[in-house]
C-alpha cells in the first residue's frame, strides 16, 4: 500500500475475513514496527517516511548488513557459500532478463542467507524489523536502469568476498550498496516531487 493509505477496517475485514478485534491488534503490532501510524479518531494509515527517515533508515540497514557481512565471513559453511553463489547465478540471469520482480526476490533470499550466516540470532531481528519498514524503497531502487547495472555487479563482488572470507570487504561492499539505493531512492523522490509540482503548475 502507498505510503499515508489510510486502512479502511470494513474493507479490511470483509477482504480478510477477520473481524475488528484481531483487525486492531495487527494494527497495533505494526504501529510498534513503525509501519502503520494510529491516529485519534481518524483510524491508521500507512507510515509516510520523509527524506530523514529514509536516510536514517537506511544508514542503520547498512551498518546492519556489514556487520552481518564481516561476521558471516567468519561463520559461514561451504554449503551456504555455494548457496549464496547458486542464487547469485540465478539473479543475474533475472538481470539479463530484465525480469525486476524476479531478481528482487532473489535478491531478498541473498541477503536473508548473508544474514543468517552470522549467526546472531539479535542481529536477525533487528535487520528484520528495519528491513520491513524500506523494502519497498529498496525494490524502487532499481527501476533506473544504471543504478540495477550497478547493483548487480556489486551482488558479484559479494560473492567473491564472501568465498574469500574478506569480512572487512564485504562489509565495505554491503555498506556502500546499501548507501548507493538510499541515494537513488531520494533522488527518484526528488524527481517525483519535481513532477508534480511541474504538474501542479500547469
Amino acid at each position: 500500500l502507498p505510503p499515508g493509505t489510510r486502512l479502511n477496517e470494513s474493507a479490511l475485514c470483509d477482504r480478510l475475513g477477520a473481524s475488528r478485534t484481531p483487525l486492531r491488534e495487527a494494527f497495533r503490532r505494526l504501529a510498534a514496527e513503525h509501519l502503520v501510524e494510529l491516529q485519534p479518531n481518524r483510524g491508521a494509515q500507512v507510515v509516510s517516511l520523509s527524506d530523514d527517515d529514509i536516510r536514517e533508515s537506511f544508514e542503520v540497514m547498512g551498518a546492519l548488513e556489514a556487520l552481518a557481512g564481516e561476521r558471516a565471513c567468519r561463520q559461514v559453511t561451504p554449503e551456504e557459500v555455494a548457496e549464496v553463489k547458486a542464487l547469485t547465478f540465478e539473479m543475474l540471469a533475472c538481470h539479463a532478463r530484465r525480469d525486476l520482480p524476479a531478481y528482487y526476490r532473489i535478491n531478498r533470499l541473498i541477503h536473508q542467507c548473508i544474514n543468517r550466516a552470522a549467526r546472531n540470532a539479535l542481529l536477525t531481528q533487528v535487520y528484520s524489523n528495519l528491513n520491513q519498514r524500506i523494502e519497498n524503497l529498496r525494490f524502487r531502487s532499481n527501476f533506473d536502469q544504471l543504478k540495477w547495472d550497478k547493483a548487480a555487479r556489486e551482488h558479484s563482488q559479494m560473492v567473491e568476498a564472501l568465498e574469500a572470507r574478506d569480512g572487512a570487504r564485504l562489509g565495505a561492499i554491503l555498506r556502500n550498496h546499501l548507501h548507493e539505493k538510499c541515494q537513488a531512492v531520494l533522488e527518484g523522490r526528488r524527481l517525483e516531487r519535481e513532477a508534480r509540482d511541474a504538474e501542479a503548475a500547469e
